[in-house]
């Protein structure tokens, strides 16, 4: 497999750090872990996608459209080192990005990743703020146990024969969706891939199988929920994620498991995560990174 050709440096532990926090609770881990390293973060709350919790930190508010803003705030907070954290479910509309200087400058590298996926945007975005002199860290070298262990079955629960093969197959159908840059997840059930992860996200790929099931389209129970990196992920930003909500989801859905990539996966609550599934005779499992 073509990992991320980025090579990533080294974290300054002295330099204070900013978190551009969208949804989720990955933002708040990752705060939490830099307050107990002694250097309190500088978070930019995504307008309308942050927790308010954030706000118990030195912060600032801003819409995903006000770059110049954006750049200015971290400046002014001293700001060095800058992680991506947490999901943006609103896409911003060219008609409210207000054009001055620093967003004409921005313009062109935009224009020039839309339409090639959601890893092109990102990529261009963590460019330009490099070229601020910023310093673009992903989340797990702050937190390096956030990520799946080596390949291994997490739970008490092991998959069978039946949800091995399911396995394989979401395996596969995840591969190829992630070098096409469209998502990171598949479903398969019944030995047959029954869902592809797209920009509506993970959830709502989970509630089309549990509606699917509801309709009688496609069996009733079973099945298995993969999810890994894209081949080309860059992974400062936007690593595959499962916490407690997936393992709830999964099982409202009916699925058997779920099955995601050592290493390259956030695992959000692992020991939680573990026992909820646990406790609801599912399965979660590691697997090695595929390869072509």
């Amino acid at each position: 497999m073509t990992k991320s050709a980025v090579s990533v440096r080294a974290v300054d532990a002295e330099a204070r750090t900013a978190i551009i926090a969208g949804n989720g609770l990955l933002p708040q881990v990752v705060a939490e872990a830099l307050e107990k390293k002694g250097n309190p973060p500088f978070v930019i709350c995504l307008k309308g996608e942050a927790d308010e919790s954030l706000k118990r930190f030195d912060h600032e508010t801003v819409s995903v459209v006000e770059f110049t803003r954006l750049i200015k705030a971290l400046k002014q907070a001293g700001a060095k080192n800058v992680i991506l954290a947490g999901g943006v479910r609103q896409r911003p509309h060219l008609s409210d990005i207000r054009l001055d200087m620093t967003t004409i400058r921005a313009l062109p590298r935009v224009f020039k990743a839309l339409g090639k996926g959601d890893d092109a945007l990102l990529r261009a975005f963590i460019g330009l703020l490099e070229s601020y002199g910023f310093h673009m860290v992903g989340a797990h070298q702050i937190v390096p146990d956030i990520l799946a262990p080596a390949a291994s079955v997490l739970t008490a629960v092991k998959p069978d024969k039946k949800e091995q093969h399911n396995i394989d197959l979401a395996r596969e159908a995840a591969f190829i969706l992630g070098k096409l840059d469209v998502g990171q997840g598949a479903i398969a059930a019944g030995g047959r891939v029954v869902a592809l992860e797209g920009a509506e996200g993970t959830d709502n790929m989970i509630e089309r199988v549990r509606q699917l099931r509801q309709e009688g389209r496609i069996p009733r129970q079973g099945g298995v929920l993969v999810k890994c990196a894209k081949p080309a992920q860059d992974e400062r930003a936007d690593l595959p994620t499962i916490g407690i909500d997936t393992v709830t989801n999964i099982a409202a859905a009916g699925l058997a498991g779920i099955a995601i990539e050592a290493g390259r996966t956030v695992m959000l609550s692992y020991h939680d995560t573990v026992q909820s599934a646990d406790a609801q005779g599912l399965f979660i499992v590691t697997f090695d990174s595929p390869r072509e």
